[in-house]
């Protein structure tokens, strides 16, 4: 399992307890501006939860983000996860956008980063990130 699948989960798992219940969930959600409903959270928490134990832990989150990506390709999760960064609702990521989220998130990452991270992904050169570019940077394998 790689380091950052494990500091994500960290920021999720906001008591340390090593697990992520729904209230982990939807305040992380809800700290990221997420309009995530109540049956929202439960049907990703079921989605996640392999072994239902009602929680999801390092396993589950770590198989979800390293092996879900094919299985989310066009699925409504990985438009809700773009959704998350596209905060003018343009269907673009900007620089600033990104850099925004991840202050959100405690990532201390400076414009230029975030300027390297979207050129990396920005297939069209437009300086931005498209859902398709999103989508193809959330599902390499």
């Amino acid at each position: 399992m790689d380091e950052e699948t494990r500091r994500i989960f960290n920021k999720f798992d906001i008591n340390g307890d090593g697990k992520i219940s729904s209230s982990e969930l939807k305040k992380m959600l809800l700290t990221l501006d997420s309009k995530t409903t109540s049956k929202e959270i439960k049907r990703i928490m079921a989605e996640l939860d392999k072994n239902g134990d009602g929680y999801i832990d390092l396993k589950e989150f770590a198989d979800f983000h390293q092996s879900g990506g094919d299985k989310l390709a066009d699925s409504r999760e990985l438009r809700d996860a773009f959704d998350l960064y596209d905060l003018d609702k343009n269907g673009l990521i900007s620089v600033t956008e990104l850099h925004a989220v991840l202050r959100k998130l405690g990532e201390k990452r400076s414009l230029s980063d975030c300027r390297k991270i979207i050129s990396s992904v920005d297939t069209d050169g437009d300086g931005n990130v498209n859902f398709e570019e999103f989508k193809r940077m959330m599902t390499r394998a």
